[in-house]
């Protein structure tokens, strides 16, 4: 009985241990006990791509600084230390948490014996590009996930494995990317450039043009004056937010059919030609805080449209929508317009292209140079019964109220630089 006792023991229990780690992907939310910092999207892993682990039994070392759940054999938790320096890193560790220290560099040492990780958190340090030793990341062969936003990066990091597919590099000081910089990374889905000091000299010899996998491009809070060349047409999310960009070359989008996200606000865009945005699949196009004066076209996929802050004098809806399909129906559901010069609504022919429109957020008008004014109806909402709507324009509170409400679930809803 003892013996098959045992026997039965050395089968099953394995089985459970595997199951074990299968679940701290599945089930664990690392958000929950490690806040992330903003602007990062979480990322999930796939099973079936998993590096290879060490079979049972797991080390279960830890290095003394920091801090290894026992539930969860394959993460290492050294963040909100105070750590200067990396400790030594035991050869099964697959997620390293290392963000919000002070530490100045990235040694090879600590990596020595480190076989499986596939996430590396450093954000939140001071590491400088001189202080990384040369090659210390191109060793990782399973690295998937690299985050080195909020240091003090003079460079861009290469080399850097094949393996990797996000790479975040916001909030440094990186002013040029080296020509092989970004070579043999051809499996990069998202790099997070925001925040630096990139001008349009460091993307005349398109850098980015041979990352065929390149879905989310974050260029935000740089130096651009242009449009970015060469992009790849794998591209679906671009941020280009807080530049100086005053012009969209003609049938610049073509190139990028799959687009879904685009985000351009806080620059100095004066004209847009009529079809630049005739795209297929757009989703979400922010243009707030430029300088238009008039409308454009709208692709009949787009949903929510950010035009505030502007100097728009009125809406041209048949400039938006030339041609009515029922068919084929406008899936525009929510526009801003706050902070124009507008006097009056938007004519309501824009219900007729725009059958599925929600809500018009008017707020607030600069319509005089001293005070702004705000329309009679701030915002419109669709598919009030008329005794609603009634009540709603004769209820001041009511108009405060709306206003507050959609102004909070635009922001909520204000799409990421990092995409959702």
């Amino acid at each position: 009985m003892n013996l098959n006792m045992r026997i039965l023991s050395q089968s099953i229990f394995p089985l459970l241990w595997a199951a074990l780690v299968v679940c701290q992907y599945e089930d664990y939310d690392f958000e929950d006990d490690y806040e992330e910092p903003d602007h990062q999207t979480p990322y999930y892993f796939n099973l079936n791509t998993q590096a290879e682990v060490p079979r049972f039994p797991f080390p279960v070392e830890c290095a003394r600084e920091c801090f290894c759940p026992p539930a969860f054999p394959l993460s290492m938790y050294c963040d909100h230390r105070n750590l200067k320096t990396i400790p030594n890193i035991p050869s099964h560790v697959q997620q390293l948490y290392l963000q919000n220290n002070d530490i100045e560099a990235v040694p090879a040492a600590p990596f020595t014996n480190v076989t499986f990780v596939r996430e590396i958190n450093l954000s939140y340090n001071k590491i400088k590009f001189h202080r990384i030793d040369q090659g210390v990341f191109a060793k990782l062969s399973s690295l998937v996930q690299l985050y080195l936003q909020h240091n003090e990066l003079e460079e861009f990091p290469f080399p850097l494995p094949s393996s990797l597919e996000r790479l975040l590099l916001g909030f440094n000081k990186i002013s040029r990317l080296p020509g092989e910089a970004l070579e043999g990374l051809p499996n990069i889905t998202t790099l997070d450039l925001c925040s630096n000091l990139l001008d349009d000299s460091v993307l005349k010899d398109r850098p980015f043009s041979n990352m065929k996998n390149l879905l989310q491009l974050n260029l935000c809070n740089n130096k651009l004056q242009t449009m970015p060349p060469g992009l790849p047409s794998s591209l679906m999310h671009l941020s280009l937010e807080n530049n100086s960009i005053s012009y969209i070359p003609e049938n610049y989008f073509h190139r990028l059919p799959k687009i879904i996200a685009l985000r351009m606000s806080h620059n100095n865009l004066q004209d847009i030609p009529r079809n630049t945005f005739n795209l297929p699949n757009l989703l979400e196009l922010n243009l707030g805080h430029n300088k238009l004066k008039q409308v454009f076209y709208i692709p009949r996929s787009l949903q929510h449209l950010y035009i505030e802050g502007n100097e728009l004098e009125n809406i041209n809806v048949t400039l938006m929508c030339p041609t009515l399909d029922p068919l084929n129906i406008h899936q525009l559901t929510y526009i801003r317009v706050d902070q124009n010069k507008l006097t009056s609504p938007i004519s309501s022919y824009a219900f007729f292209c725009f059958p599925l429109i929600r809500t018009i957020y008017y707020g607030e008008q600069n319509v005089t140079l001293n005070k702004p004014s705000r329309l009679r109806t701030p915002v419109f909402r669709r598919f009030l019964t008329p005794e609603e709507y009634q009540e709603a324009e004769d209820n001041p509170e009511t108009h405060s109220q709306d206003t507050e409400e959609d102004q909070e679930a635009q922001d909520n809803n204000y799409f990421y630089p990092y995409f959702h």
